[in-house]
């Protein structure tokens, strides 16, 4: 793979197109991935707007909103960062109620557990319009078994992620270096964008 310089707006054009090069009429699930400092919240919410100008609508939905009770992904303790990577997300959930869902039901959960409280959200579940593109953000999301069409990962290299990383959360470096060795997400992703730099991000191209 290369680098090749871009800037943040075109990475959005390029997610975009990518999303509108299917087929109109049917769901679009895509996930943006990301170490927590690379913010990949931002990129995902600037595509909510390009994405409902061009006719789609969206299904904006947080990771962390899908993420198991606590009772069950800190059962290893508060800093484990094996199950960090393996079961903090509420895969079966996320897939059952929104992913999978939209697809095979016309319908999807904004939420489902206060990342905070730890309580159900009880969110009420909304009908997806024909063509609904789900737009999801979160960190250590790809290979874990989510039913995505698209993912976009926003890559560090580690000394960067080690630098980004609060010294409090030193403990994560783990998870992270586990999630570059098993699941590789830079081959993995369908765009692959470098942000050691933020304001002066790279496209990596295979």
């Amino acid at each position: 793979m290369h680098a090749e310089p871009t800037t943040p707006d075109a990475v959005v054009t390029r997610v975009v197109d990518l999303v509108l090069s299917r087929p109109a009429d049917r769901p679009v699930r895509l996930v943006v991935d990301g170490h927590p400092s690379t913010r990949p919240e931002v990129l995902a919410d600037a595509l909510v707007g390009p994405l409902e100008v061009a006719g789609r609508p969206v299904a904006r939905v947080r990771v962390r909103d899908f993420w198991r009770p606590a009772s069950l992904r800190l059962e290893q303790g508060r800093r484990d960062p094996d199950a960090l990577l393996d079961d903090w997300i509420d895969v079966g959930g996320l897939n059952r109620e929104v992913l999978t869902s939209v697809v095979h039901r016309g319908r999807w959960l904004p939420s489902l557990r206060d990342p905070v409280t730890d309580r159900p959200t009880r969110a009420d579940r909304v009908e997806a319009a024909p063509g609904t593109v789900v737009v999801l953000d979160g960190s250590l999301t790809l290979g874990r078994g989510l039913d995505v069409d698209l993912s976009v990962h926003l890559a560090l290299r580690p000394a960067t992620e080690t630098r980004n990383t609060p010294l409090d959360e030193a403990w994560r470096l783990a998870a992270y270096t586990r999630y570059r060795r098993e699941v590789a997400p830079e081959r993995r992703a369908d765009v692959v964008v470098r942000v050691d730099h933020p304001d002066r991000p790279a496209l990596l191209v295979r």
